[in-house]
């Protein structure tokens, strides 16, 4: 608390005398569909039309003087269709830059209406490919909502189709989908599981290392995704980074769940247009726990840091160059001797586990425009990830005394070039095209002693291999309230030399006063996890890899989607879909297993002489009540009603280790302004209930005899959990000085300190199995300034 006393004095005494405090939002506008830079676009003010202001000719804007608090603006252009952006968040420590794209009419208008609907761009997608299952957010929803953190993935869980049952981690499961079956993208480029302690063979982790204060408007999809996304089975994160300020140095601090933080950003030379950004981020963990105050960890404390960057380069009138990236550590000694039996802990008193992951992301982005009609996008990538884990038996009568019993080094290499294109032929027509090529190379080994005396080798592969996918889809507005997108998705995968050729489509109908109606359908498909190719299967040959001829998982998606606008802020959306998945590995021996499962353990799961014929079904419906942020309030409802079962080998139907069959989130929150100047108190309060999830039953006699949990295959999943629930309540308040913000509040995790089960561990001392319950209160102080 010294540290926040401190900062908060030395912040203070740089403040001015009160007065009356404006700031400065700008930003560019371009075509949605060309992504031309407009001219002579009008940018209104919504509460004073006497500040407006016109983009020139490289779509720049600015407005000055404009008053703090959430504001309204209005956004026209002959030809063009007027658009409002609601709720934009003016305050004194930071300019706003604002990323405008409008959609050209169909209608030939000589002059606009200067009012627009205040709907209008209240959820508006950044890709306009989008026709259903897709919702954009940004830096302020990651922020504001209850139990978010800071973290995209934490936040989604808001979203109806979205499910969290875990307390400690921010792996999603997408409507009955395993968390493995998403795909994160930044800036165009597919990335790896971008979170501390994110495994290999998971999507997620215990922190996020994407940084809020860098994420710009992106775009979050739930299922039929259009074709310019590949490799992935359930959802999308379309993760945008914004520019750093290319006019003004500005600076952030900050300290809360996600660490001790510093960032800045500001103009590079004299260059116009060109700008940096950068966070830096080391964890708080340590202190929360000095200070007594309990994470689910035990004794054990969580260490991490992680940098996030974006340079961008404004090149002659029509190239931009950016350079941006990712970089994280985490590491954690869980040790015997620290366990609590009585708390909450991921260890037991038997073991001693030491994990440690690096990861690191790097991006070249040139994006050029040919002409009026057409641009292109140029990305070269690389990332890195290098996961160790080594776990100890202990003596129990004499702790110092301990056996290696499992050991596992996993490093990816991935080289990425990613070439789009997009060209409007005219306000009916678009095209977007484009081609990835992602080479890998790979080391990965993985050894468990059995009772400290047996050896298996689980993984023992060094290779590379090549994913390369191809797209194109055009999008055909008939109407300005109907329109159809259509494509091709084509991937080759030259591990097992095979290829998926998926048709997409599309269709919306925006008409019947306040309806809008949606169709989509797609065949998708993905790579199995590389450590499952990597598997080994023991012969008196040598070893084999049985699984290196697998196939892509595939699926059929379909869904129906209706939105009923009922006032200009308040909509009621469903969604019904079907999914269809085949070409599952499967054993090829009768059994219950099924790669649709992986994902729901950290721990990898691997089987040897795996064959693409298991199926699965997920279907179910979505429904949003959603009032957006409105005179200081807002609110959020959604339910999920779905059943996602499975086939193994065995030919018996039982349900995924993701089948919860009901979910139920409620999130609200009002700000009310305090004081003379637009300083602000918030309240936001989160509840969620979600189906148990399903279980196998332990077998008792396997267990002892191997020395790790095993389960009854023939009754695999039969066992549902209780229900998981949750509340959270966050409250904040927002200062502003002169020339600068501060921003406090306190997330409470968890306020009913519910104890919900992380999962089931095999006590190999006392022979039996224990439960290990997740993370129970937990308060979350957050202090931030800009300046």
């Amino acid at each position: 608390m010294k540290i926040v006393f401190f900062l908060f004095i030395t912040f203070y005494l740089v403040q001015t005398k009160a007065q009356q405090v404006t700031q400065i939002v700008k930003g560019n506008v371009s075509d949605e569909a060309s992504k031309q830079s407009l001219q002579g676009v009008t940018i209104r003010l919504a509460s004073n039309l006497s500040k407006t202001t016109l983009s020139d000719s490289s779509g720049n804007f600015k407005l000055t003087d404009i008053p703090l608090g959430r504001q309204r603006f209005i956004i026209t252009a002959v030809g063009y269709e007027p658009l409002s952006l609601n709720n934009i968040i003016v305050t004194a420590g930071k300019e706003v830059d604002l990323t405008i794209s409008l959609r050209e009419s169909l209608m030939n208008l000589d002059v606009v209406e200067i009012t627009a609907n205040e709907n209008s761009g209240g959820r508006k997608v950044n890709n306009d490919m989008l026709s259903v299952s897709a919702r954009t957010f940004n830096m302020d929803e990651t922020k504001r909502y209850a139990g978010s953190l800071g973290d995209p993935a934490r936040m989604a869980t808001n979203f109806a189709g979205v499910v969290s049952t875990n307390d400690t981690r921010n792996d999603i499961i997408i409507r009955g989908n395993s968390p493995n079956a998403m795909l994160w993208q930044l800036e165009g480029l597919n990335i790896p599981n971008p979170n501390h302690f994110g495994s290999l063979n998971s999507m997620g982790g215990s922190v996020s290392m994407l940084n809020s204060n860098l994420i710009d408007q992106s775009d979050f999809m739930t299922g039929a995704f259009p074709a310019q996304y590949g490799n992935a089975l359930s959802g999308v994160f379309d993760l945008k980074l914004r520019n750093g300020n290319s006019e003004k140095h500005e600076f952030v601090t900050q300290m809360g769940f996600n660490g001790f933080e510093g960032g800045a950003e500001g103009p590079i030379g004299n260059s116009k247009g060109a700008s940096y950004l950068i966070n830096a981020r080391y964890s708080t963990l340590s202190l929360f726990q000095n200070l007594g105050i309990e994470f689910g960890t035990g004794g054990a404390t969580p260490e991490y840091m992680d940098l996030n960057y974006k340079i961008n380069y404004r090149i002659g009138k029509h190239g931009n160059l950016s350079l941006f990236g990712i970089w994280g550590r985490s590491s954690m000694d869980i040790l015997a001797s620290e366990y609590d039996p009585e708390g909450q802990s991921y260890g037991n008193e038997y073991s001693n586990r030491y994990p440690r992951y690096q990861t690191s992301i790097s991006g070249l982005s040139y994006k050029y425009q040919l002409n009026k009609k057409t641009a292109i996008n140029f990305i070269l990538g690389y990332s890195r990830t290098n996961e160790q884990f080594d776990r100890d038996s202990v003596n129990q009568e004499n702790i110092n005394q301990t056996i290696p019993d499992w050991h596992w080094r996993f490093k990816i290499n991935k080289f990425s070039g990613v070439l789009h294109l997009h060209h409007k032929f005219n306000a009916k027509h678009s095209l977007v095209a484009g081609i990835t090529e992602d080479f890998t190379n790979y080391t990965l080994f993985n050894r468990r002693m059995r009772h400290g005396i047996s050896e298996m080798i689980l993984n023992n592969r060094n290779g590379d291999f090549g994913l390369m996918q191809a797209f194109t889809q055009w999008k055909f507005r008939m109407t300005d309230h109907f329109s159809m997108v259509s494509g091709l998705h084509y991937q080759y995968l030259s591990l097992s030399q095979t290829n998926s050729l998926e048709p997409r489509i599309g269709v919306k109908y925006e008409g019947l006063g306040s309806h809008v109606f949606g169709f989509a359908y797609g065949l998708h498909s993905q790579m199995n996890n590389i450590l499952t190719y990597a598997t080994v299967t023991t012969t008196a040959a040598g070893n084999r890899y049985t699984n290196e001829s697998l196939g892509f998982i595939r699926s059929h998606q379909f869904i129906l989607s209706h939105n009923w606008n009922i006032r200009s802020n308040t909509h009621l959306k469903t969604e019904l879909y079907f999914q269809r998945l085949f070409d599952v590995p499967v054993t090829k021996a009768p059994s219950s297993f099924s790669t649709l499962n992986l994902g729901a353990e950290t721990i990898p799961v691997l089987r040897d002489n795996l064959i693409n014929e298991g199926v699965g079904r997920n279907y179910g419906l979505d429904i949003t009540l959603e009032r957006l942020f409105n005179k200081g309030f807002y609110y959020l409802l959604t339910g999920s009603f779905f059943s996602s079962r499975y086939q193994g080998s065995d030919g018996i139907w039982r349900n995924t280790a993701f089948n919860m069959k009901n979910v139920f989130n409620l999130l609200g929150g009002k700000e009310w302004k305090v004081g003379k100047q637009e300083n602000i108190f918030g309240l936001s309060v989160k509840v969620s209930r979600v189906g148990g999830r399903y279980l196998s039953p332990v077998d008792i006699a396997s267990s002892v005899i191997d020395g790790e949990i095993q389960y009854e295959e023939t009754r695999a999943y039969s066992l549902q959990q209780p229900a998981y629930f949750r509340a959270d309540v966050k409250v904040s308040y927002r200062k502003e000085f002169t020339r600068a913000t501060m921003e406090l509040a306190l997330d409470l995790q968890n306020v009913t300190d519910n104890k919900n089960i992380f999962r089931q561990e095999w006590n190999a001392q006392q022979l039996n199995v224990i439960n290990v319950y997740q993370q129970g209160f937990f308060p979350v102080p957050f202090v931030r300034f800009t300046f």
